[in-house]
């Protein structure tokens, strides 16, 4: 559990994945490996007609990636794998068939802020305010900004990614189009998701797909983009300011 985890139940036809890590809900290597991975299984499984994507706890959705994980990558290669993780779980999310419902409950930060915008309809609290702090540590989005950019627009990404320490609220990202529904507690959240998802549940499982397709279209390049990307990250994580500001925000 140290590690962090990911978890998956099916009721009712709703497919839930959780996942977890004590340190805010960051994402290690082999947590965005096994979140693909589950995301891909949930598609494929006959019994889940519709996709729940959450992470543990009341406060912070996801801290992005693991600054501890960054710390030990040596080479272009490690960083390139590194990185792609989280293309893995982009495209993950984007080829799956069944549409996706995303739970940001708290602060999403980083590739936080990517994996809430892969999924298809978002929901959020007031407390889940947005950031990509990528710039600051000397990297920048470059693996979740498309998925950003597709939901958010260019201007509204740039914006994020130019002024990387500064906070977005969760009606500036709803107003922006990466959240559909945000709402002032946790429990109000949850019923609007609960009632969503029974629908969906429901609902034609072609014509649902038919519609995932059409909201993907133009995006049928991103396996080779998303590396692209990956690679550009996994070197700029080896230069010397990059490892200086990561080490200055894990001593604050």
């Amino acid at each position: 559990m140290e590690n962090g985890w990911v978890n998956f139940s099916c009721e009712n036809g709703i497919g839930t994945i959780e996942f977890g890590h004590p340190q805010s809900n960051s994402l290690p290597y082999a947590i965005l490996q096994s979140l693909a991975q589950h995301i891909m299984e949930a598609d494929h499984n006959p019994s889940v007609k519709v996709i729940i994507l959450s992470s543990s706890g009341t406060k912070t959705f996801c801290a992005g990636a693991s600054f501890d994980e960054l710390c030990s990558i040596e080479n272009a290669e490690e960083g390139l794998t590194f990185f792609s993780g989280f293309a893995k779980v982009i495209n993950a999310c984007r080829k799956a068939q069944k549409l996706i419902i995303g739970r940001i409950q708290g602060k999403a930060v980083g590739g936080g802020v990517g994996v809430a915008s892969a999924t298809d309809y978002c929901f959020a609290t007031q407390q889940a305010d947005v950031k990509l702090s990528e710039l600051a540590v000397g990297i920048g989005p470059f693996v979740v900004g498309p998925a950003v950019e597709r939901k958010i627009g260019l201007s509204a990404m740039s914006e994020l990614a130019i002024n990387a320490t500064e906070w977005r609220s969760a009606q500036w990202a709803k107003d922006k189009g990466l959240y559909a529904e945000v709402y002032g507690s946790v429990e109000e959240m949850d019923e609007a998701i609960r009632r969503l998802a029974n629908r969906l549940s429901l609902s034609n499982v072609e014509a649902m797909m038919e519609l995932k397709t059409i909201f993907w279209k133009g995006t049928e390049h991103w396996d080779e983009l998303l590396i692209e990307r990956a690679k550009i990250s996994g070197r700029l994580v080896l230069s010397d300011f990059t490892r200086d500001a990561i080490n200055a925000f894990k001593t604050k």
